[in-house]
């Protein structure tokens, strides 16, 4: 059963009395093709004109969507002989960043992704994608070991921020994204970073300092989340969606700002609808920005990538 969200409930309507059509006609032999047919077209073009004015929370929710396809999707379709990679080499292992080596399109690559979980025993293993110091600590250690070898970095970002703890705190967490984000602005090789849901905060930024950074259509990327937003601002989390219009955090305004590089198409319906198709694509656009960057020396690379940055906040405060 796919799973609709609250602004998609005249689709599911319609795709339901499909089904309920096309099991009429397996059980009773009748035929009704063409029924299926005009309302199947009028479910595409209701999907299409409600997909094509979504508001900045609705694509909240987009990115949020438990069936689109997470880091290790990415990372099992694209990075061929994948070696996972795990600890900090200091205290843990955190299994809400996935690093490993692997080969894409016949390169080794180091790559790092932070991680969801698709079912609950998954979502629990990986804390949500929320990365305690550990995680950071660990990515910050592939970065520095992908500059030792020569090894392009390619990362996948879809968390809604650092895991808020306590104990995260005590272990030092703001060092460890700062720390995180130093290596990936030293990095002397190629890095591309895609955010493929949601892209919060600094959590998001400390694997995403990168030459080139592709967000997908329907994610999101921001300081702050808008439910936290709204409590900050308001002391009302039902207050998010004013909060996620103020924020700009779609792919199109990012875009707008130069804030990211690239902004992938997603499928009519969202990347969740065709996963295979979205991973594929997303591939190609990673190669497309990365073959240019395997010509640059290392120097250069780290040239640009801390210019490309420090422009950001040039920019922000004109």
């Amino acid at each position: 059963m796919r799973h609709f969200l609250e602004f998609e409930k005249p689709i599911a309507e319609l795709e339901g009395k499909i089904e309920e059509l096309r099991r009429t006609t397996d059980a009773g032999g009748i035929d009704v093709a063409d029924e299926v047919g005009k309302l199947r077209d009028k479910a595409e073009a209701l999907l299409r004109q409600t997909y094509a004015k979504l508001s900045p929370w609705q694509k909240t929710l987009v990115a949020r969507h438990p069936e689109r396809p997470k880091a290790l999707d990415y990372v099992r379709t694209l990075i061929a002989e994948w070696t996972p990679l795990a600890g900090d080499r200091a205290f843990a292992d955190d299994a809400a960043v996935v690093a490993g080596l692997g080969r894409f399109r016949g390169h080794a690559v180091a790559v790092l992704g932070t991680e969801k979980g698709r079912d609950t025993e998954g979502r629990v293993k990986h804390n949500f994608g929320m990365a305690r110091p550990e995680g950071y600590r660990k990515a910050r250690r592939i970065m520095e070991m992908a500059g030792r070898f020569g090894l392009p970095i390619l990362s996948f970002v879809d968390t809604a921020g650092a895991f808020p703890g306590i104990e995260a705190e005590a272990r030092g967490q703001a060092e460890a994204i700062a720390r995180s984000i130093e290596a990936g602005l030293d990095a002397p090789v190629p890095f591309v970073a895609t955010i493929i849901g949601e892209g919060g905060s600094g959590g998001a930024i400390a694997l995403a300092a990168a030459d080139r950074v592709l967000m997908l259509e329907h994610a999101v990327y921001s300081v702050i989340s808008p439910e936290g937003c709204a409590s900050i601002l308001w002391r009302d989390a039902a207050q998010a969606a004013t909060a996620a219009e103020a924020l700009r955090l779609t792919a199109e305004d990012l875009r707008k700002l130069n804030l990211v590089d690239t902004v992938v198409p997603e499928p009519l319906g969202g990347a969740h609808r065709e996963p295979e198709r979205m991973v594929e694509a997303v591939g190609d656009r990673i190669w497309s920005c990365l073959e240019p960057l395997l010509l640059l020396d290392g120097a250069t690379l780290r040239a640009r990538r801390r210019e490309k940055f420090l422009e950001m906040g040039r920019a922000g405060v004109m």
